[in-house]
């Protein structure tokens, strides 16, 4: 009996001829899952003439599909719209006064047209650059000494660990906030004026008294001293919001790495701050005109023009009243577009230090 061989490859050589009548060996089966939603993303079907999301060149939704989709929260937003719209970007149609001889007994839409004259005027009228001058100077001199106060307050506060100690000393340096300005300088007034607190007790002990409250030369102290006493407080309020939303295990971290409380401030709580710092000095240097109104114009008589006026004071009393209602529109138009720019400088700056800033583009 005759036994049949057959010589066989092993499986896989590749270098057996093909037709040696030995049988490939199987395909593996495999089982195919229904594409998922990653899948069906990224082009898992190809369609003809489509685009895959993946490749940037989805479409986005249609308006009215985005309407009908958070039409809820437009209807919530709509009041604050309106009362944006009302009350700030309408007025901001009465700049054109600015280019006329604006009389308020015929209208804007009867007074004369001069086109840049109000803006030469106010370029060579030198009380608006004395104004000018006193508002950079007391913007300047806040900055260096009253914008890191409410930082250095925030992380004070964030270091007590007792929670009843903290909730009193928040109380107690954001009650000022609530205050007028009437009340804060009736109160240094009663401390620092000539017959307040301090010079009467210096007079008691034979020394002579000081009235800080009309000293000119003191003015940019004073002024400084009040705006801490009363907003400080209330600016903390940001920075102990983002002092929250550090993570506490990097202070574990660092504290078992053997830093100290000063190192993990400096290495860990300012780095955290940094985005909100910056955006607030943002902010606040586009602010940079625009100091207030209320504080120096209750101390402007009593220190005199040349220390206490602003380009605020300065564009009421040369608006409202002298009548002069086009000058003042165009110190105000200024102002503005001075604001604008430093925003836009300081946000430029912003972004080459890797940050932000209050807008990026996309």
């Amino acid at each position: 009996m005759s036994e049949n061989r057959v010589d066989s490859v092993p499986a896989g050589d590749l270098t057996s001829p093909a037709g040696s009548g030995t049988a490939a060996p199987p395909a593996p089966l495999t089982t195919s899952a229904p594409p998922g939603p990653a899948a069906r993303r990224t082009g898992g079907g190809a369609r003809t003439g489509g685009r895959d999301r993946t490749g940037g060149g989805a479409r986005p939704h249609p308006l009215r599909d985005r309407l009908r989709r958070d039409w809820q929260l437009l209807l919530m937003a709509l009041p604050a719209i309106g009362l944006l719209a009302v009350f700030h970007y309408v007025p901001m149609l009465g700049n054109v006064i600015a280019f006329q001889d604006y009389s308020p007994h015929v209208g804007i839409a009867e007074s004369p047209w001069i086109g840049f004259a109000n803006f030469q005027w106010l370029l060579t009228d030198q009380s608006f650059w004395d104004a000018t001058l006193n508002t950079l100077t007391i913007t300047a001199f806040q900055l260096v000494f009253y914008f890191p106060i409410p930082i250095l307050l925030a992380v004070l506060l964030d270091s007590v660990l007792n929670p009843r100690v903290r909730l009193f000393v928040q109380s107690i340096v954001y009650m000022p906030h609530f205050f007028s300005w009437v009340l804060v300088v009736t109160l240094f007034q009663q401390i620092l004026g000539g017959a307040g607190l301090i010079s009467q007790l210096l007079r008691a002990n034979g020394y002579d008294g000081i009235d800080v409250m009309t000293n000119p030369d003191t003015f940019l102290l004073l002024v400084t001293a009040e705006s801490v006493w009363k907003d400080a407080g209330w600016g903390t309020i940001i920075f102990l919001a983002a002092l929250a939303a550090i993570n506490q295990n990097l202070y574990e971290a660092a504290a078992v790495d053997g830093a100290g409380r000063w190192r993990r401030i400096w290495h860990i709580t300012l780095p955290g701050l940094r985005p909100v710092i910056i955006l607030l000095l943002i902010l606040r240097l586009g602010d940079a005109l625009n100091v207030g109104f209320e504080q120096f114009f209750l101390q402007r008589d009593a220190v005199g023009r040349e220390a206490a006026e602003v380009l605020d004071t300065f564009i009421f009393w040369r608006t409202l009243v002298t009548g002069e209602w086009s000058y003042g529109a165009a110190a105000g138009l200024v102002k503005g577009v001075v604001g604008l720019l430093l925003i836009l400088v300081a946000n430029k700056v912003a972004h080459r230090f890797g940050e932000q800033g209050i807008y990026k583009k996309s």
